[in-house]
């Protein structure tokens, strides 16, 4: 049995949330499951019927469920519930470098996995252009789920964007593009020169918006609903996408 060590008492909060045969509210076990894992034993209401849960609303005065009651203190629904236990729940707005972070790293680790498959070391040029390569095409993946929001979003800095609003659509699938040519090692006369023209506009851009205009904005580099910051990060694939368009098309000079 669980028991607050600062009173002796038992830990017990009251739960009530919807489970009903066509909808198991996703929040109301994120709290349940949360609750438990603070150590309280959980007192589960399950509101069955949309009657029953318009009726509990009502005598509680609140618009949503689950809500999570501890020491006959309302705390609230899943979120409130999070920030009771100390747990930092994002605002809306609030900027965010996770997405990039998981999309380099998991480049980087594809990168290794296929030097690896290839030659048997990690340790390998192969590797490095790989990662630039798999970034692209991931960072494309993120535009090319919704090119319109995406394009909304890129007319706010890009500059040839501004004048050619079409670019805004034509930009995914060229980085996309290049990405994938520059895996496969092929068709460099493409990649290479595609590469280095959206790189170089994005970069420019890029450093025009934040750091000449003082701009502050979202960035598109990872699609029109992303809350990373534009600055460091997207000047950041911009030069990545430049230095691998020169290094290619040196090498398939040489």
């Amino acid at each position: 049995m669980p028991f607050d060590a600062s009173t002796g008492k038992e830990k017990v909060a009251v739960l009530y949330r919807m489970v009903m045969p066509e909808h198991t509210c996703p929040y109301g076990l994120k709290s349940k499951d949360l609750l438990e894992h603070q150590g309280y034993r959980v007192e589960d209401h399950p509101l069955r019927t949309h009657e029953e849960t318009e009726a509990f609303k009502a005598e509680h005065g609140v618009k949503t469920t689950p809500q999570t009651f501890i020491g006959g203190e309302r705390i609230g629904g899943y979120d409130d519930l999070r920030e009771h236990f100390g747990e930092h729940v994002p605002g809306e707005d609030e900027t965010s470098y996770r997405p990039v972070i998981a999309i380099f790293g998991v480049a980087f680790l594809m990168a290794l996995a296929f030097s690896w498959a290839a030659y048997g070391s990690v340790a390998t040029v192969r590797a490095g252009e790989w990662f630039i390569a798999i970034s692209m095409c991931l960072l494309g993946i993120q535009k090319l789920q919704d090119v319109e929001s995406f394009s909304t979003m890129f007319l706010n800095y890009d500059l040839l964007a501004r004048r050619w609003v079409r670019y805004g659509y034509f930009y995914p699938y060229a980085e996309t593009l290049a990405g994938v040519l520059m895996i496969a090692g092929a068709a460099t006369w493409l990649s290479a020169p595609l590469a280095l023209f959206i790189g170089g506009i994005g970069a420019v851009s890029v450093f025009k918006a934040v750091y000449v205009d003082k701009r502050e904005l979202k960035c598109a580099c990872v699609g029109g609903s992303s809350r990373v910051p534009l600055g460091f990060v997207s000047l950041t694939e911009n030069v990545m996408m430049v230095a691998m368009a020169l290094w290619m098309g040196i090498r398939a000079l040489t």
